[in-house]
């Protein structure tokens, strides 16, 4: 008899296990099945959890170094389980220094290794300091990291200013509190930089957010937005919110700090005002944009628009100011020097050279003319503009300024590669890198700075015809006319060799003649 009770308590037991068991397995694949839309990236906020993998990274990456990784990856594994990351409790996440770029807390390595990655969308390196440095805080070592992976590979990157040389290779990476994801990136190591990193920056490296065409040493290398595509199910797109002087500054971090957000996989709608209006990116390289007009003080500049874009126009947060071609550069700084005549203002302010400074409270911010830049819009025979106000391109210096007077620096100058749109233009805008469509949009930012009587603004359509046209295109030479020119190149070689041997052959006819003084000669030539 008790044995005929026992029995059906033991499967009682039994299904009522299995049954919790299936229940379990349900809510956690219901707890890792995907990312937000949209992550917004956190940056130097203190103490942070642990980077969590997803499901597609754990697959891609972790499981690779299994063997290795230890109790790093399984603390991470079972940290995916805890579901998604709320993207609202990270607004203002980006830091920088006025002039010196914003960055992103990035963890590299295992055990992760944290570091101030500059977020630039003017390259397409991930890039590390990974040798003691004057102007480095901490650096990237390899040797600590067991996912690190040599590629056997030197590259070398100049930039406008500045260049590294490094060593490639591959390690688990990712953002805290940013995308729910680790992924393998390729990842180069600085040993040897001049003129790169910058002094009291706080920055360590360079995320490089452009395409693979100009990824160093060659396209191959796949850059580091690519990786984080293709390993997880973040969306193909980004979005920044450069705050600049409209940052609310935490004077801890020092009286130049500047912040904003950076958004992975989506758009934050709390972060602009208005309507996004979309320009199709022209070639996927850089950021590359068309401009059709420029204004100053609502009067066009009117020159051929293809000198607007000569030799491309991108848009560039790693580069400070907006720097245009030298005709259109001239051209924009006589028309805002004439409409902002009531001040004298030394010849070196408008070249960069030299600093204005007013009593604190007191700069004349009516004086100085709004800059329109009109770029092309998804249908080409429309444009929209977008209004840059003088708060955004004379750039405050605050570390040579004293309590009684604010200091500016002229933000807009010359360049020889093509308008670049830099951060103190972004710093008024939201921004949208919407790759997945081949365009970026721009809105008002929610943090722009601006007065009582001006503020910046994204406005539109503007009809035009063929505005496509604007582009620049490098001339294209066919193939007869390169024959035709190394024909004529030969021809001349032909017509300076010839003479070069006519005074040989004379010179070796001498020497037989002469055998005895030809000694002398020799002697008397080296002297």
């Amino acid at each position: 008899m008790g044995a005929s009770m026992i029995q059906p308590c033991w499967w009682t037991g039994a299904f009522i296990w299995t049954m919790l068991c299936l229940l379990g397995n349900g809510h956690s694949a219901s707890d890792t099945s995907g990312l937000p839309l949209a992550i917004r990236v956190p940056l130097r906020q203190g103490a942070r959890a642990e980077p969590l993998l997803s499901p597609a990274a754990a697959a891609a990456s972790v499981n690779q170094e299994r063997g290795n990784l230890g109790r790093y990856a399984v603390r991470k594994r079972r940290g995916a389980a805890a579901g998604g990351i709320s993207f609202v409790d990270m607004i203002d996440n980006l830091r920088g220094k006025s002039g010196q770029g914003y960055y992103v807390e990035m963890a590299v390595g295992s055990p992760p290794q944290k570091l101030n990655i500059l977020v630039d969308t003017g390259s397409s390196n991930f890039a590390v300091g990974a040798a003691a440095h004057p102007f480095l805080r901490r650096y990237y070592h390899r040797s600590l990291s067991i996912s690190y992976r040599d590629q056997g590979r030197s590259v070398y990157v100049p930039y406008t200013q500045g260049r590294w040389e490094g060593e490639l290779g591959t390690d688990l990476v990712s953002v805290p509190h940013g995308p729910n994801a680790t992924l393998r990136a390729n990842i180069a190591a600085i040993t040897q930089s001049d003129r790169f990193f910058i002094n009291g920056s706080n920055w360590e490296g360079i995320l490089g957010l452009a395409y693979a065409d100009i990824a160093r040493p060659d396209e191959t290398l796949e850059p580091f937005f690519d990786s984080l595509v293709r390993q997880t199910s973040v969306p193909n797109l980004f979005s920044l919110q450069l705050c600049g002087a409209g940052f609310t500054q935490n004077y801890s971090l020092g009286s130049a700090t500047v912040g904003g957000s950076m958004i992975i996989g989506g758009v934050d709608p709390s972060l602009y005002v208005g309507d996004i209006w979309y320009t199709p990116i022209r070639r996927e390289w850089y950021y590359e944009v068309i401009i059709v007009r420029i204004e100053v003080n609502g009067q066009d500049l009117n020159m051929d628009c293809k000198e607007y874009n000569y030799d491309k126009s991108i848009v560039d947060s790693g580069t400070t100011n907006l720097r245009l071609p030298r005709k259109v550069f001239q051209a924009a700084v006589k028309a805002i020097e004439a409409a902002s005549s009531t001040e004298q203002f030394p010849s070196g302010f408008w070249l960069g050279e030299q600093l204005v400074c007013w009593q604190a409270g007191t700069t004349p911010w009516h004086i100085f003319p709004v800059i329109s830049l009109y770029l092309m819009s998804e249908n080409h025979n429309q444009s929209f503009r977008i209004s840059i106000l003088p708060q955004q391109y004379l750039r405050p210096v605050e570390d040579v300024a004293s309590a009684q007077e604010d200091c500016y620096k002229f933000a807009v100058s010359q360049s020889s590669t093509g308008t670049v749109m830099g951060a103190v233009i972004m710093e008024g805008f939201y921004v949208v890198f919407d790759r997945e469509k081949k365009r970026i949009g721009f809105a008002v930012s929610t943090c722009h700075v601006h007065d009582e009587f001006r503020t910046a603004s994204v406005g539109g359509p503007f009809h035009g015809v063929d505005l496509e046209d604007c582009g620049y295109n490098i001339p294209q030479t066919d193939e007869s006319t390169l024959m035709t020119i190394a024909y004529i190149m030969a021809g001349i070689c032909a017509l300076f060799m010839l003479p070069l041997c006519l005074m040989v052959c004379q010179w070796r006819f001498a020497r037989c003649l002469h055998p005895h003084g030809d000694f002398a000669d020799d002697i008397s030539l080296l002297k």
